[in-house]
């Protein structure tokens, strides 16, 4: 098997560290939480004490300066057990590196430190009823007035939405002006005028708070901007291979682990004589799986490589996100079926992966938006040329 090659002793060490964690910490009480519909904040706090939370923030704001590996591995070990729960991924990937990108010193730490220690947790206000994929089309307003700016509007899907401390909050500041229009803010959750709307019941990921929020007359200064007025879009499109890569990290991850959990499943399940797993079918699926699990593999920790050296581009990391999200619900679908009548039981791991499957084809871009952006690229150069012979 080609082995990975990404990782040095120092992050399988810190593996080790992480893996202890979640075993100890989070896998005993998730499926409470599951039926909580969240995780408790102490659950951040002694994630913060150990230092999983947002490992690659600088020392001088409170983190460990490490590289974006360690955040990798992180992510990587909760998704290996199926612990959708913790909305970590947001809050290290998302948030705090939209501040420490984008953010003012003060921002910075102000905020960063508590992230750091899961003292303050972070949230990601863009999606809207009426915005999903397209970002330029928010309508939440962001109206100035005197020497303050005046939110109203709604969000909805928004992880972390019932413990955020702050949101990173896409809005308009000129609804002429279309992406050009768009601002981002730092908005405190003990705002007056801040709400928020009831946790919503998803197909999966249930320990995962998701919530609708709402502004009204939420009122904030000019220094909780983050970036210039009007440069909002621009800022999200220069994450937006983050935020997919993050995505395509998971469901390699997935992937693997749940055609893991099915081979060591039929190997003892028995029917008509002899287990499962000496049925051809059964060996056929999992073979075909296994060897497109490994390309995936290969090909997305050439995308951490790349995206560690700054040359990840918005399509490859659409290509990434495209292959291993398809990938990763044909998996769990086809494993589930090799688990018979107990797949479909909620007690059993497979069963839940299957149901926090079906997201992945849609958050951090759906794979329709996927194909548009790789196709795009293929013709942008085809099409030019046509252009200018007739």
């Amino acid at each position: 098997m080609i082995e990975r090659s990404l990782f040095s002793e120092e992050h399988e060490i810190w593996r080790r560290t992480v893996r202890r964690f979640v075993e100890e910490e989070i896998v005993p009480h998730h499926a409470k939480w599951e039926e909580r519909g969240v995780v408790p904040r102490e659950l951040w706090l002694k994630a913060g004490e150990l230092g999983l939370l947002c490992c690659t923030v600088p020392e001088e704001y409170g983190g460990l300066g490490l590289d974006y590996l360690f955040d990798v591995v992180v992510f990587e070990e909760l998704w290996r057990v199926g612990a959708s729960g913790p909305g970590f991924l947001i809050h290290t990937d998302l948030v705090a590196t939209y501040i420490l990108s984008f953010g003012t010193e003060e921002q910075k730490r102000h905020w960063l430190p508590k992230m750091v220690r899961g003292e303050a947790i972070g949230s990601l206000g863009m999606t809207e009823p009426h915005a999903g994929s397209d970002l330029k089309a928010v309508r939440t307003q962001a109206r100035r007035e005197g020497n303050q700016f005046v939110i109203n509007g709604q969000k909805v899907f928004i992880s972390n939405g019932q413990l955020c401390d702050v949101i990173v909050l896409a809005t308009k500041t000129d609804s002429e002006a279309g992406a050009k229009g768009v601002t981002l803010f730092l908005v405190e959750s003990d705002r007056p005028g801040f709400m928020r709307g009831r946790n919503l019941d998803k197909l999966g990921m249930k320990a995962q708070d998701t919530s609708e929020l709402f502004f009204e007359d939420v009122r904030i200064p000019p220094s909780n901007m983050l970036g210039d007025e009007g440069q909002g879009f621009a800022l999200m499109m220069t994450k937006l291979p983050q935020e997919r890569l993050a995505q395509a990290i998971r469901s390699a991850t997935v992937t693997e682990t749940v055609i893991e959990w099915t081979a060591d499943y039929t190997a003892e399940r028995k029917a008509f004589g002899q287990t499962i797993a000496d049925f051809q079918n059964t060996q056929f699926v999992l073979a075909d799986l296994k060897a497109r699990a490994t390309m995936a593999r290969v090909f997305t920790d050439k995308c951490v490589d790349l995206f560690r050296q700054g040359k990840l581009d918005a399509v490859d990391a659409a290509m990434a996100k495209l292959v291993t999200s398809e990938l990763h619900c044909e998996a769990v679908d086809k494993c589930l079926q090799l688990f018979g009548g107990w797949g479909y039981m909620w007690e059993y791991p497979i069963c839940r992966a299957y149901a926090d499957a079906r997201v992945v084809k849609i958050a951090g871009g759906s794979v329709e938006v996927m194909k548009t952006i790789i196709a795009r690229d293929m013709f942008k150069g085809r099409l030019a040329q046509r252009a200018r012979r007739e």
